[in-house]
């Protein structure tokens, strides 16, 4: 990765250094030169992007991510294609990760841990909004601001972990994993949500809930065993905190907090008045599934990403349907276990499908259409109650559709939930779908820097962007020093990304610079000036003349006090040098005395005038000196004729 140091990508992105390596990726810092800011690039491994497939996801679901759009969520700007090369474009955070800023404070105190969870919810709940499940909270993945603001990171990357091929990604995650990740099922917003919750326990323990001496038996605890209940460790933890702690990690999901919005309302609910009480307890930890719930095989956290979904509550009605299902062989993989215990887990694993595969089990030759709709065809052929019975078969054709994904499929025949029979020769029975080509769509251009209606005209007389009914928004995006006002400084969404029907386009217009009003400096000094140009954000430039006024004197300002300037402006002051001497007449008049008497005058110490005169001689003197007082003496004769002070000032 080191070769592309030094690189422009897209005739945009300057390499500049690499800053973090991970398991995936490499993070490099880079220079937007079309946008002149810093920016950080993360770029998929050469083993990881010769792998066509997994490219695809990576683009398309980064794309998604880069729709996201929350203060505690890190930007995504840009997401790109080149060559052998796949890469998403970022905000570069000054920062470190929750991580390691936990082992550096080591246990937080309460407020700390409830200042970031809150945060990190926030962020959770925006990215469920948008149908966007993360999959891999941990404090890795969460970076701490040096202003305490929280960012969650990583949500394409981390969707893309689990992943088929990918066996051994969940395992630097399965302190967090939620159980149904680690038994293979599906997952929705409520997996991350017991992921935060462990997160939490952590900040506020200082200790990770479960522990073990191989991946395995750690994500095995995750589902059969109650961590210690967090005021055990630490007593100091309010007991409503706690409480939220508590139901967040609740290993069935029904017990826990159904969306981020939820636990959002608790922990703002205790924020307010610590002594609340919710009445969570300890024991919904041990969740329901008890002896009934079978031993299953670890599965890889994504095995079943097909199959994620967001929660919607399911309905009394639809219990009754629930409860007819058949039921597992339990009681099969426990008869194994007991019996070949020793084994290990993965031993009981192999040696259950073994058995199982022996047995002759009789099915009836009339099975039900699942629903496929949704699914890509790949994705399809892997549900449960398709492999083996159904076979998907693709029209020749797609179409577009503006609600359903590219490569998703629109609609089936036969219907779900009908009944097929299987041929007498047991061939598959064939489901035939029509697949998305996703919405029309067209390259959101780039209308940066460009005057606001003219960038309004653009869009709406793009042949390519007009069929897709684009709405048109005008929003103000605040002061720039760069872009004149009224003209786009971003837009949302970015330049390159793919618009869709319907979308909304919004153009955020620059306020031009930020003015100030001019304050007078005449007669003020140099350190006075500089100090007030730095209040208004404007820069002094400074020219000594030679001026009697005090060294450093401003004489003039190139800008009228009182007048508006642009932040970022230059203003020219004129000040004085000091070194101009003034000129003052002394007038003195020879008293009395015998013959010619010799006058002598002094200036301070120096002798400025000295001569012989008879009496009734009227001497007038001229001295020069620079600015200020100065004793003036006259002797006669040795004798002192006169004594004071002499001013030497600008009339």
């Amino acid at each position: 990765m080191e070769r592309y140091i030094g690189k422009m990508l897209d005739n945009r992105y300057e390499i500049l250094e690499v800053i973090g390596t991970g398991g995936m990726a490499v993070v490099f810092k880079a220079k937007c030169h079309r946008l002149n800011r810093l920016v950080a690039i993360k770029m998929l491994k050469k083993d990881l992007s010769e792998d066509a497939e997994f490219r695809r996801r990576f683009h398309d679901e980064s794309q998604a991510v880069a729709m996201l759009s929350h203060p505690n969520i890190m930007a995504v700007y840009d997401v790109s294609r080149g060559g052998d090369m796949d890469y998403i474009v970022m905000e570069l955070i000054d920062g470190i990760t929750l991580k390691q800023y936990m082992e550096r404070r080591g246990k937080l105190n309460w407020p700390e841990a409830l200042h970031f969870i809150t945060q990190i919810m926030k962020g959770l709940g925006h990215a469920h909004s948008r149908g966007i499940v993360h999959r891999d909270i941990k404090p890795q993945n969460i970076m701490v601001l040096r202003d305490g603001t929280v960012k969650v990171t990583d949500f394409g990357i981390a969707c893309l972990t689990n992943g088929p091929g990918n066996t051994s990604e969940a395992i630097g995650s399965v302190h967090y994993i939620s159980p149904e990740q680690a038994k293979g099922e599906h997952t929705d917003n409520r997996s991350d949500i017991y992921s935060a919750g462990v997160v939490l326990y952590e900040m506020l323990t200082s200790r990770l809930p479960f522990e073990g001496d191989s991946p395995m038996a750690v994500a095995i605890q995750h589902f059969n065993a109650v961590p210690l209940s967090p005021r055990e460790i630490a007593p100091d933890i309010p007991e409503a905190l706690k409480q939220i702690c508590v139901k967040a990690m609740a290993p069935d999901r029904s017990r826990r907090y159904n969306t981020a919005e939820e636990m959002l309302s608790d922990l703002e609910a205790f924020r307010k008045d610590p002594s609340v009480s919710f009445d969570y307890s300890v024991e919904d930890l041990r969740g329901s599934g008890g002896e009934d719930e079978p031993t299953q095989p670890m599965l890889n956290a994504g095995a079943a990403r097909k199959n994620q979904v967001r929660y919607t509550p399911v309905e009394e009605d639809d219990m009754d349907d629930y409860d007819e299902r058949p039921r597992s062989n339990w009681w099969k993989v426990l008869i194994l276990i007991v019996l070949i215990g020793g084994t290990g887990y993965f031993g009981v694993t192999r040696l259950y499908e073994s058995i199982m595969a022996s047995f002759t089990i009789t099915e009836a030759l009339e099975y039900p259409v699942p629903s496929v709709v949704g699914f890509t065809v790949e994705d399809a052929e892997k549900l449960e109650g398709v492999s083996g019975i159904f076979e998907i078969v693709e029209t020749d054709t797609r179409e577009y559709d503006s609600t359903v994904p590219e490569g998703a499929i629109i609609r089936q025949d036969p219907d779900a939930e009908s009944m097929k029979k299987k041929t007498a020769s047991g061939s598959l029975i064939p489901i035939t779908v029509v697949v998305s080509r996703g919405a029309r769509s067209g390259a959101m251009p780039n209308l940066v820097g460009e005057e606001g209606r003219s960038a309004q005209l653009r869009l709406d007389q793009n042949k390519d962007l007009k069929a897709l009914g684009l709405k048109i928004e005008m929003g103000e995006s605040g002061y720039d020093d760069e872009v004149p006002a009224g003209s786009v400084i971003r837009t949302d969404p970015a330049a390159g990304t793919q618009l869709k029907e319907g979308d909304t386009v919004t153009l955020y217009l620059s306020l031009g610079p930020e003015l100030s009003v001019m304050v007078p400096c005449l007669g003020q000094s140099r350190a006075w000036v500089e100090e007030q140009m730095a209040i208004l954000q404007v820069t002094p430039e400074f020219t000594e003349v030679e001026g009697s006024a005090a060294a450093g004197t401003v004489l003039s300002q190139s800008v009228e006090a009182n007048t508006e300037i642009p932040h970022g402006s230059t203003v020219t002051f004129t000040v004085s040098d000091g070194n101009k001497e003034l000129q003052r007449t002394v007038t003195f008049t020879v008293p009395e005395g015998d013959g010619k008497q010799r006058v002598e005058i002094y200036l301070g110490t120096a002798l400025s005038y000295g001569e012989d005169h008879p009496a009734g001689y009227v001497i007038e003197h001229t001295i020069a000196a620079r600015p200020g007082d100065y004793q003036l003496r006259i002797f006669v004769d040795g004798i002192l004729r006169r004594d004071e002070t002499l001013t030497f000032a600008d009339e």
